[in-house]
């Protein structure tokens, strides 16, 4: 009784104790040098499907499929099929995120490779101007794309390794930029008391800063005269107007799951990571997965998902009169749930996330799955 207590002891404490280790660290005193809104290329932070986004950062730890190529490469090398992913999600203020990604097992299932490619903008938004607030009578629009390849490994039947190399390029207005990134992540599964367990951690957008340049840079300077000089007529000199260059938003991430309940066709998993952004507080995050695969013996199988995630710098204060009516709010929730069918030599599914943004209002995600 002794031996089969104390692991499911360890492991609750190391789950409910993510939170506690980042709430006990006292503020008092200490100057609150954390660099918010330093960072560039924030739609990075995304994710890549519906799946993820219901389970909040906690995905580290299960992401063995196609979306392993974003959240953590090492997962992918646990693939056991080929397979390609396409989401969009509807963002906030009429914004999207379109991205697709194949993947592919091989070496005999112990090494993976894959390929994504991710945009996200908006396009023929009004100029306003000072000089015109009313608009000029142009548009603008903002293309923001990261393309990238994955390589991950399998070390031993329980340890991976997964390294992700992208470009990123950003086209804001007549103005653009490039940079480069890599994502490395690494990925333990075993099992405990006879179910399985899984710890993941990844390190993610760590690359060059992102520097623009462009027409809307570039513009002319007129010449200053010499004192004593006569005036003349002379044309402005080509001048660059000098810029800085922006980090992109790396983030740590720990994330640790397990399977309460585990069976052949059935499964609950409850999860937990701790994340440490380098433009932000450490935060951390809850989730769980319920999954039923071969439904009264048929192909098909179902999944219903949530997760609560607390970033420090999302949280805000509603009560902007002091009214006192409504304090602190902090967009964390997503839920979502997934319907797929496969055969021996075919599958297929469709996922989707709800996520709050708080004020920003509510978005959605869906994706589409394949594998054969």
């Amino acid at each position: 009784m002794y031996h089969s207590f104390t692991p499911r002891l360890i492991l609750s404490a190391a789950l409910i104790g993510l939170p506690l280790t980042v709430s006990a660290q006292s503020t008092e005193d200490v100057a609150d040098n954390v660099a918010y809104g330093s960072t560039t290329a924030e739609f990075l932070l995304l994710g890549a499907n519906a799946r993820g986004t219901a389970l909040g950062g906690s995905y580290i730890a299960m992401a063995t499929e196609v979306g392993g190529l974003n959240a953590n490469p090492a997962a992918t090398a646990l693939m056991t099929r080929p397979g390609a992913q396409f989401s969009q999600y509807d963002y906030v203020a009429e914004t999207k995120l379109n991205w697709g990604a194949v993947a592919f097992p091989f070496g005999g299932g112990s090494r993976a490779f894959g390929i994504q490619l991710g945009t996200f903008g908006f396009s023929d938004q009004p100029v306003y101007t000072v000089e015109n607030p009313e608009g000029t009578g142009e548009v603008y629009s903002v293309s923001e794309t990261f393309a990238a390849v994955t390589f991950a490994q399998n070390f031993s039947d329980r340890f991976s390794v997964g390294m992700t190399a992208k470009g990123v390029f950003d086209q804001l207005g007549q103005a653009s930029g490039s940079a480069f990134a890599i994502d490395f992540g690494t990925h333990f599964h075993s099992n405990l008391s006879g179910k399985p367990i899984r710890f993941a951690f990844t390190l993610s957008n760590l690359g060059t800063k992102l520097k623009y340049d462009g027409d809307r840079i570039r513009t002319t300077a007129p010449r200053e005269e010499l004192p004593g000089e006569d005036e003349i007529t002379e044309e402005d000199q080509p001048a660059v107007y000098r810029t800085t260059g922006f980090s992109l938003p790396t983030v740590f991430r720990v994330g640790l799951a397990y399977d309460v309940i585990a069976s052949a066709n059935s499964r609950v998993t409850v999860m937990g990571e701790f994340n440490q952004a380098n433009s932000n507080k450490a935060g951390f995050g809850f989730g769980a997965e319920l999954a039923a695969m071969r439904l009264g013996g048929s192909g098909f199988g179902l999944a219903v998902r949530g997760s609560w995630t607390a970033s420090p710098a999302e949280t805000y204060d509603t009560d902007f009169n002091g009214l006192g009516i409504e304090k602190e709010k902090s967009p964390g929730l997503a839920v979502g749930g997934g319907l797929n069918y496969q055969t021996a030599t075919f599958s297929i599914g469709f996922d989707y996330a709800w996520k709050t943004m708080g004020l920003l209002g509510d978005t959605n995600f869906f994706t589409v799955s394949l594998g054969w």
